[in-house]
C-alpha cells in the first residue's frame, strides 16, 4: 500500500507523468455504452503513438458494436491510486485498412498482428479530448490536465 502522503504535482508534472505512463503501460480499461444496452467495460492492450490511443478488438465484439453506435468512450489506466482517465471519441478501422504506422507499432509492442488473423479485427483510435490525472485526495483539485484536446498549463 502506498503512503497517504502525496506531493501535489503541478499541471506540467502531471502532464509529464501521464505521457510517461501512456508510453509505458500495456493495458487500459475501455468503457463504452450502447443506447439500448447500457455501459460495457473491458481491458484491452493499447499503444500510445504520441497523439492517440490505439487498441484492437474483434470486429463483432460488444466494444466495437458500441463504438459504432456511440463513439464517446472513457479509458482508464489500471491504477486506483495514480489515476489517469482519458475521454474522447473512438474511430473504428478495419485491421487490414488501419494506418500502417499505427498497426506496425502495435505489432512491435505486443508481438501480435491482428492484420494477419483469419477472424476480423478492428483497431479503435481515440484522440484524447479530456484527460484527468490525480494521486490521492491531495490532487483532486486541478485533476483536469487536458481540456478540449489542449493540455492545461
Amino acid at each position: 500500500m502506498r503512503s497517504a502522503e502525496v506531493h501535489r504535482r503541478s499541471a506540467a508534472e502531471r502532464r509529464r507523468d501521464v505521457l510517461e505512463r501512456l508510453g509505458a503501460e500495456r493495458d487500459v480499461w475501455v468503457s463504452t455504452s450502447h443506447p439500448d444496452h447500457g455501459p460495457h467495460q473491458v481491458p484491452l492492450w493499447f499503444l500510445w503513438d504520441g497523439r492517440a490511443v490505439w487498441m484492437c478488438t474483434g470486429a463483432g465484439s460488444a466494444t466495437a458494436r458500441n463504438v459504432r453506435a456511440e463513439p464517446r468512450v472513457r479509458l482508464a489506466l489500471p491504477d486506483a491510486f495514480d489515476v489517469v482517465l482519458v475521454q474522447g471519441e473512438a474511430r473504428c478501422h478495419a485491421a487490414r485498412e488501419a494506418p500502417e504506422e499505427a498497426a506496425d507499432a502495435f505489432r512491435e509492442k505486443f508481438g501480435w498482428d491482428p492484420r494477419t488473423e483469419e477472424a476480423p479485427f478492428v483497431y479503435l483510435c481515440v484522440v484524447p479530448r479530456t484527460v484527468r490525472a490525480w494521486r490521492g485526495e491531495a490532487e483532486q483539485r486541478g485533476r483536469v490536465v487536458m481540456r478540449e484536446g489542449v493540455w492545461v498549463e
